[in-house]
């Protein structure tokens, strides 16, 4: 064994395979910081985010419903329940205990569709062969397919968006705690903690056909599976985000196309600020992370200063792009670890005026998935990309990515230098680390 001394830890680090788990229990222990927040509770509902740790930990810091009154505290094992429970005392400080899998989709999609909707009446109406594709669907009357399609999709929208107020902890409890086929509408609120839950993302029964999208035309669904809308001081962490039963893998194909029924994991959007997202694990999914929605002058007003999270010690896998894409915000994202697999895109999105910062990650990438694929430039922004590995060696991934695209260069320097930070380990280490804390069931 050889000695490895990181920000004032002497960690131990393997010299073959077999010692990872001696490798793991010792950044276990010089890395609890990044591990647990610091302000210990005997109830896991009760811990708030430490001092330091991202950028939720700015200003007033995020401490959820750690205050709540024995009044509000709930424990709830259906929908109808947890509903209940987030709209019960407004914006006093509530903690809501999930235990077992709650389903906001229990009755199937059937259970939205407006009277009189048949899909495949919707085919029939629809088809390129017939419709052509220069014509879009927003003048269709209400009686028409579309029009009953919106009428559907307009139920299913009031049934599994469930607005979480000011000074809320939603925790899992156990290793089996979750909710699946739900929106999570973090809007226009302050200090909110999602911890140690399986979020199976949620599925659009209703998607919508454009003729007008691309050459061929395309459908596009709605949902999110958690969305952070304009909202402040927000922590999400151990949880596990994932398709689940309905991977994008399994979906048809019509009029050509992938019948996409899914969203976004993650969305962090309109003015949205201090966000920490540590220990998660994104997988199975395709447009994973947005932060900033648009390129237009309009929402760059309100975007423009805000729009910083810090995403680390993170487990990225199977996934297809946006982990994350960035718009505008000051974004750090250290210490996760990014799994590329078949169908891979890219992991990390330069977008408008957006400054990103990549250090201390892990990327392990399929044979035939270059490290020029990690990047992916939507505008000429700066950033700040060092101390990564690519399977095991150092990598320039700014150098790497020039090197193939060099249409599209990127420019290195993003501005400004991350200081909220809990500990950092070694890009070596983390593969290793995540896979032993990350996800749903760690903690609770």
């Amino acid at each position: 064994m050889s000695t490895f001394v990181w920000h004032g830890h002497a960690i131990l680090r393997a010299a073959s395979l077999t010692g990872c788990t001696a490798l793991v229990l010792a950044l276990a222990g010089t890395g609890a910081q990044a591990h647990s927040p610091s302000h210990h509770h005997r109830d896991p509902a009760r811990q708030t985010l430490g001092a330091g740790d991202g950028w939720a930990s700015h200003g007033t810091g995020t401490t959820g419903g750690a205050a709540a009154d024995r009044e509000h505290v709930y424990t709830v094992r259906t929908w109808a329940e947890f509903k209940k429970a987030l709209a019960d005392g407004g914006d006093a400080p509530k903690i809501i205990k999930v235990r077992g899998t709650i389903d906001a989709v229990a009755e199937g999609c059937e259970a939205f569709a407006a009277p009189g909707y048949d899909f495949g009446a919707y085919l029939e109406a629809y088809a390129p062969e017939t419709w052509g594709l220069e014509q879009d669907l927003s003048a269709e009357p209400d009686d028409s397919p579309e029009g009953l399609r919106r009428a559907s999709a307009a139920a299913q929208d009031t049934a599994i968006k469930a607005n979480v107020p000011s000074h809320t902890t939603i925790i899992g409890v156990g290793r089996n705690a979750g909710i699946k086929g739900a929106s999570l509408q973090i809007k226009g609120v302050d200090n909110v903690i999602i911890r140690n839950l399986t979020l199976e993302s949620p599925l659009d029964c209703f998607p919508q056909w454009d003729p007008t999208d691309g050459d061929k035309g395309n459908w596009n669904s709605e949902y999110d599976t958690a969305v952070v809308y304009g909202s402040t001081h927000v922590w999400l962490d151990h949880n596990t985000f994932t398709d689940g039963e309905h991977p994008d893998s399994e979906a048809p194909t019509h009029f050509g196309m992938l019948y996409q029924q899914h969203d976004g994991e993650l969305d962090i959007v309109r003015g949205a600020d201090h966000v920490t997202a540590s220990w998660n694990v994104f997988t199975e999914h395709d447009k994973t992370i947005l932060i900033g929605n648009s390129d237009s002058e309009s929402t760059a007003a309100g975007d423009r200063g805000k729009l910083r999270a810090t995403f680390h010690h993170n487990l990225f896998s199977g996934l297809v792009e946006r982990a994350p894409r960035v718009r505008f915000g000051q974004v750090d994202v250290y210490n996760n670890h990014f799994v590329a697999e078949a169908g891979y895109s890219y992991s990390l999105g330069i977008g408008k005026e957006s400054q990103l910062v990549a250090e201390h990650n892990a990327f392990t990438l399929a044979k035939g998935i270059g490290p020029a694929k990690i990047l992916k430039r939507w505008n000429d922004a700066p950033l700040t990309a060092r101390h990564n590995l690519v399977n095991g060696r150092p990598t320039d991934l700014i150098a790497a990515h020039n090197a193939e695209l060099p249409g599209t260069p990127l420019r290195s320097g993003a501005g400004w230098t991350p200081t909220l930070r809990t500990a950092v380990h070694p890009a070596w280490a983390v593969p290793a680390l995540v896979k032993h804390g990350a996800g749903a069931g760690r903690i609770g």
